[in-house]
């Protein structure tokens, strides 16, 4: 039995084919033109939206699909990322990581009002975690937000925020009580709120497509209603949030190093040197069938994760292993892959340059590598 069948059936087929269908009519014929643009146009956030790829995975009274089913979200991400660009895919994602504490914690106003919304594709969902002074260490954020009747009072900024700039609601990590995380809370932030400002489009070495940008708070006043979940117990709700993330961001890695193999498998049976196809020598095949491995392996372990995820299991350890794992791999891949390439793997009009760039954010984004491997440290007891 593949992986394919054991962990997907017939209705994550239809899914695939769907998505498919869809990046290969609205992504494909002008991915280019949007990376150069370093955007797309905020009109594809409609156009998911009613080809039901926005609401995958998320609650049907809402005007999602597929809820609870954790397998049909990863089929759909991993077609996504046939487009061939990361940026397009995490700006188009934006939702994904700032959505679900407001489906899972926020009160029913709040998601009744803000959840069809963002699953239409009429408005643009964002997380802003990161800060000036760090991105990994939540527990220590500096975004202030005081009480004051029924408002917060926010004072601070946020950085590397994917979406930052066309965002209509924010997913905002703030400190409402003392030093450490038991301080920290979570507050929906619309765009257009007094004292809440959006800092200019930040340039990026990859992700171009996705636009990225610094928030500001200055004496924000935010309604008490906006606040997701209890007061000081957002940190949790964050940590909770990073599991589906770090599994998005492996897929993400397995998808990049899957375009990066199959370039090189192209590559290798078209270009001829001294008289034969390159892939003939074996220095090339015997590189190519490590390639192979390596994603395999990663794949399997990523899906194996998936998995438990799905049947309600902790997998703290397991996930950060995932995501280093597969982030590891996407970068040997993604690098073979130029080589391979040779000086066209070094042109923009190339896909594995694309990929090369892209790659490098995934080991950052989402908890950095060292954090993953400091979280794996603490569930050994070290």
């Amino acid at each position: 039995m593949s992986a394919y069948q054991e962990y997907f059936d017939e209705s994550h087929q239809l899914v695939r084919d769907s998505v498919r269908r869809f990046v290969e009519r609205e992504i494909l014929p002008h991915i280019a033109e949007w990376e150069e643009a370093e955007e797309f146009p905020r009109e594809l956030y409609l156009k998911a939206g009613a080809a039901g790829i926005l609401g995958i995975g998320y609650p049907e009274a809402f005007g999602g699909s597929h809820e609870g089913d954790l397998f049909a979200k990863v089929a759909a991400s991993e077609e996504l990322m046939h487009c061939g660009s990361g940026g397009l895919v995490a700006g188009l994602g934006s939702l994904d990581i700032g959505l679900p504490p407001v489906i899972k914690w926020g009160r029913n106003e709040l998601r009744e009002r803000i959840v069809p919304q963002v699953l239409a594709g009429e408005k643009i969902m964002a997380l802003a975690v990161t800060e000036p002074s760090g991105g990994s260490d939540v527990a220590n954020l500096k975004t202030r937000a005081v009480r004051d009747g029924e408002f917060y009072r926010v004072t601070g900024s946020k950085t590397f925020i994917t979406s930052g700039v066309r965002a209509d609601y924010y997913t905002v990590a703030v400190r409402t009580g003392g030093e450490g995380f038991g301080g920290v809370s979570l507050l929906l932030v619309e765009k257009g709120t007094p004292g809440f400002s959006v800092g200019r489009k930040l340039k990026k070495m990859g992700w171009w497509a996705s636009d990225t940008a610094e928030l500001f708070f200055d004496d924000c006043k935010v309604p008490v209603e906006n606040l997701i979940g209890m007061e000081n117990m957002g940190f949790a709700c964050i940590m909770a949030n990073f599991q589906n993330e770090r599994l998005a961001l492996a897929i993400m890695a397995n998808m990049t190093a899957q375009l990066a193999l199959e370039e090189s498998l192209k590559w290798g049976r078209e270009r001829e040197a001294f008289g034969k196809p390159i892939v003939r020598f074996q220095i090339l095949r015997h590189r190519l069938a490590e390639m192979a491995t390596q994603l395999e392996v990663s794949r399997e372990f990523t899906y194996r994760q998936a998995a438990k995820m799905a049947a309600g299991k902790s997998v703290i350890k397991e996930i950060s292993m995932a995501k280093n794992f597969a982030t590891d791999i996407a970068d040997r891949l993604t690098y073979d892959a130029v080589q391979i390439l040779g000086g066209m793997g070094y042109m923009r009009e190339s896909l594995v340059e694309r990929l090369y760039r892209d790659n490098r954010i995934l080991s950052i984004g989402g908890g950095t590598r060292e954090i993953m491997n400091e979280i794996i440290a603490k569930q050994m007891d070290l």
